[in-house]
């Protein structure tokens, strides 16, 4: 297992993102890590500019979530994972350190699935809704677009391949963000096409608040990549912060001691990035690899 930290800002913001983890080439077949490595450095410095002004956790990791599904190198919003029958049903959530949540699954019309979420969190009684229609998007003033949109040519391909047996489903497709602002507020968002040749109608831990993404103040803030159905049934997510919460865990301590024993010993792989209460920033996984930004300042470190 791989870790990276970085430590506390000394009250400054922090801030961390993921592009997904897996093999280096698992979800797109391109040469490089040029590419990838320029929309981890956008996302990067949309949600950075936020705090750096003095902005709030949630708006700065919605800003980061947004670049990277409008990018499509990554498996969320446009250039989305398609499922078994090749359409395109996104999962997305965000969690703010007061215990505020929401979350969407399988949607079709939103630009950005993770808007979606938080109109959710701040618009409604609920905190999961699944397959909202677009008019439901268009009472809270989101952006719609025609199914179509979030199809590429590059995800047809790999949906052939993987319907063909040349290619297996790809687990790990997820992007995220968490973040520290300057009033110590945490935050965290997730958003994802799901798996390549997954069934019409499957979700993963993406949308499942205390799964794929938890927030508490003074405590952590945390989104996840990897084996779905894995970080589910562990409930990988609030696992990290419970272990913290209750045992006095460090943050680093926490997560390995997590993937140890829901993830490594049940055969699964993934990865996460995490921001502590005291403004530390980790990432970490156990798969090959992990697209990732993070830091305390306007340049972050990068990991691809």
């Amino acid at each position: 297992m791989e870790i990276f930290e970085a430590g506390p800002p000394d009250g400054g913001p922090s801030l961390a993102l993921h592009g997904g983890a897996g093999g280096r080439l698992e979800e797109l077949t391109l040469a490089g890590r040029a590419p990838y490595e320029q929309g981890l450095l956008a996302a990067y410095h949309a949600g950075w500019q936020v705090l750096a002004a003095g902005g709030d956790a949630l708006d700065a990791v919605c800003a980061s979530v947004e670049v990277l599904e409008n990018d499509p190198l990554f498996n969320a919003g446009h250039g989305a994972a398609l499922t078994a029958t090749g359409r395109a049903e996104l999962d997305a959530s965000v969690m703010t350190g007061s215990g505020l949540a929401g979350a969407v699954a399988a949607a079709k019309y939103a630009r950005n699935p993770v808007r979606l979420a938080r109109a959710v969190m701040e618009h409604t009684e609920h905190v999961l809704i699944i397959d909202p229609d677009a008019a439901f998007l268009e009472r809270y003033g989101l952006e719609v677009v025609e199914p179509g949109y979030f199809i590429t040519k590059a995800r047809q391909q790999q949906l052939v391949r993987v319907v063909d047996g040349r290619a297996v489903a790809a687990r790990h497709g997820t992007v995220g963000a968490v973040a520290r602002d300057v009033a110590g507020r945490v935050a965290a968002a997730t958003s994802t096409g799901g798996m390549a040749g997954q069934a019409d109608g499957r979700v993963g831990d993406s949308p499942i608040v205390g799964a794929g993404v938890y927030a508490r103040d003074n405590v952590a803030a945390i989104s996840c990549t990897g084996h779905g159905e894995a970080f589910i049934r562990g409930v990988v997510a609030y696992d990290i912060a419970a272990r913290i919460r209750y045992a006095g865990a460090d943050l680093a301590g926490a997560v390995r001691a997590t993937f140890e024993q829901e993830l490594t010993r049940r055969g699964s792989t993934g990865g996460l990035v995490a921001v502590g209460g005291d403004g530390c920033v980790i990432a970490a996984h156990n798969s090959p690899a992990m697209f990732s930004a993070r830091g305390t300042g306007p340049e972050p470190a990068l990991t691809t």
